[in-house]
């Protein structure tokens, strides 16, 4: 009986200790497996990320494209290689030797069709005339430019204000129109 009582004790002391061990050592594991997972998965979030990128392309037409970013970081959606960007300046120079200059906070390049999308504060500017917005989308497939939201045109002979300006790449041509057709586009002149 005595023997019984103290195998007893025996195997309460062996399991209490496998139990405080599974609870107090087991967890601290896991804690330093999920802290180290979380550290490789910033690196390669940081791994990611360019500083001063520069990308120059020369398009079908032979007009040039060139845009720079303080910093950049690579992402991937559907299989498509896409850059965002912050502290942008893009330049487009056409073949007839005109310069189109685009600033903005944010921007999202496409490197492989390099339509760019770009977002706050943006600024264009095109010989003398300057066109603040929120919105820019640069499409090459197109060759538009599509200005949006917040549309100031200010050129020497006075302001637009406007919801819209799309910009034809080719021919230059320039269209204006509001989002809602019951609204009018504003000119101010000098």
């Amino acid at each position: 009986m005595k023997k019984l009582i103290q195998l007893l004790l025996l195997s309460l002391i062996i399991f209490i200790s496998i139990l405080f061990y599974k609870i107090y050592f087991s967890n601290q594991n896991d804690k330093k497996i999920i802290e180290n997972k979380k550290e490789e998965s910033t690196l390669d979030n940081k791994s990611n990320l360019i500083k001063n990128l520069e990308y120059n392309v020369t398009l079908d037409d032979n007009s040039q494209y060139a845009i720079t970013a303080d910093e950049s970081e690579l992402i991937y959606v559907n299989n498509i290689e896409l850059v965002s960007m912050s502290n942008v300046t893009a330049t487009f120079f056409s073949k007839d030797g005109s310069i189109l200059t685009i600033t903005s906070d944010k921007a999202i390049f496409n490197s492989s069709i390099y339509d760019t999308e770009f977002r706050e504060n943006v600024i264009v500017k095109y010989l003398d005339n300057s066109i603040l917005s929120d919105k820019l989308d640069l499409n090459f497939n197109e060759n538009i430019v599509t200005i949006y939201d917040n549309v100031i045109y200010e050129g020497l002979k006075g302001n637009i204000l406007t919801d819209n300006i799309v910009i034809d790449l080719i021919t230059k041509n320039v269209e204006l129109f509001m989002s809602n057709s019951k609204k009018k586009v504003i000119v101010n002149t000098k």
